[in-house]
């Protein structure tokens, strides 16, 4: 710990002089000088806080240096609208998204000078520190301190924190690349995430051919049942199933291709609550392989039918929206699956999560299943389906048994100890 050393001066006045070795035992002997003891006293304390080293912002013989200001430096948020504002290449419901998260989330970040004094957050002087401070915020939400029971701001998921992150170090980019630059670097960098599978309520749900089986046995609308097989079939999302058209389909190679999905239309804008736009990525636009059995479906459902008609229709000719599916169609058939013994309760989502996890179990390589889902990473395939892959354990040790065997019985070669 630093200590304290008064030395007397020849008028009679005394000096106070912080010592400590910098770092801990081994480092180097490092002072500051004080007129008084109150302020060596307080310095020592920043000191052993910081374990042994200067306080961040301090200039030796000083103190704390106030930040400059950078030109054209302007408050947090009216940086983020003017950035939003900018983005080309999105819907304006998308927009809209952007800026709640910007009012609703990003208007809690506070700097925390050097010094320790918090001031309001500009884009310049946001520090990774602050990033860290906001992320662990949003992790724990603001209880109602007049209301156990209530929140002023409730707590965020994992995935909902690591999405606003992706947009805070965009935002952030955009004044590092500015002319003239705003900011060295881009403080979101590095930031350490909660993990995104930390909870259960997101859990996914992977069935068996024979779970699906008793789930679908319950679906008599024959077309609420050609969606639900087409689903997990397929593993594409409710989105692009229900925008297949006519002319998305090959008939001479068996394949389709996903051109477009369904997109929630921007509130208050007086035109439809949906309507048809890119898919969610640029990989997303992809061919699929089917089978003779999906063949068969898919002709049965084109015939008499023009190129831009839906492959999926309800009953009545009109497209699927997912709550009327969800609500009328999947519902019921889990409850009264389950109440047979059914021990699964999954979403609709969970038949594409089973679909990988059948195409696991038959040896497909995670970059094949990557390009079939329309990941734009293969760190999101792994990240999301790498663990279903220890069902291949028994190969991998045959593999390296074989690869070794091989090696030790190769001549001329030494084999290493």
């Amino acid at each position: 710990m630093a200590s304290i050393r008064k030395r007397e001066r020849k008028d009679g006045s005394a000096i106070y002089q912080v010592r400590w070795l910098q770092g801990g035992r081994g480092g180097d002997w490092e002072t500051e000088k004080f007129g008084d003891e109150t302020a060596a006293d307080e310095f020592k304390n920043l000191v052993d806080a910081h374990g042994q080293h200067w306080p961040p912002g301090w200039v030796k013989g000083k103190g704390f240096v106030e930040e400059q200001a950078v030109d054209g430096d302007m408050p947090l948020i009216e940086w983020a609208h003017r950035y939003v504002d900018r983005l080309t290449g999105i819907d304006e419901r998308t927009r809209r998204d952007y800026k709640r998260d910007v009012d609703n989330h990003f208007a809690i970040i506070r700097h925390a000078q050097a010094s320790g004094r918090i001031v309001d957050a500009t884009i310049a002087n946001i520090t990774a520190a602050d990033i860290q401070d906001w992320v662990r915020a949003e992790e724990a939400g603001q209880p109602d301190p007049d209301n156990p029971e209530a929140w002023l701001r409730r707590k965020s998921r994992p995935k909902s924190i690591a999405n606003r992150h992706g947009l805070l170090s965009a935002i952030v980019q955009a004044a590092v690349i500015a002319e003239p630059p705003l900011r060295a670097k881009n403080c979101c960098a590095g930031t350490r995430l909660p993990r995104v599978d930390d909870g259960i309520d997101d859990e996914m749900c992977f069935l068996e051919h024979d779970e699906y089986a008793r789930i679908a046995a319950e679906i008599s609308d024959p077309h609420a049942r050609d969606l639900a097989d087409w689903l997990v079939g397929t593993g594409m999302r409710w989105g692009e199933a229900t925008a297949l058209q006519v002319r998305d389909v090959s008939l001479t190679h068996s394949r389709v291709s996903v051109q477009r999905s369904w997109k929630r239309a921007a509130p208050g804008d007086g035109g439809p609550s949906y309507f048809l736009g890119p898919p969610k990525t640029k990989k997303a636009r992809r061919v699929l392989a089917l089978t003779a059995a999906q063949m068969e479906m898919l002709r049965r459902r084109m015939a008499g039918k023009s190129p831009e008609d839906l492959l999926f229709e309800t009953r009545l000719g009109k497209s699927w929206r997912h709550d009327n599916f969800w609500r009328r169609r999947w519902v019921p058939a889990v409850k009264t699956a389950t109440e047979k013994g059914l021990p699964k309760r999954p979403r609709i989502h969970d038949l594409r999560h089973t679909h990988v996890a059948w195409l696991i179990a038959e040896r497909i390589p995670l970059p094949a299943i990557q390009a079939r889902l329309g990941h734009e990473s293969i760190t999101t395939t792994v990240d999301r389906y790498g663990h279903l892959v220890q069902a291949l354990d028994g190969e991998i040790r045959a593999a390296v048994d074989a690869a070794m065997g091989a090696s030790t019985a190769a001549p001329g070669i030494r084999r290493v100890v």
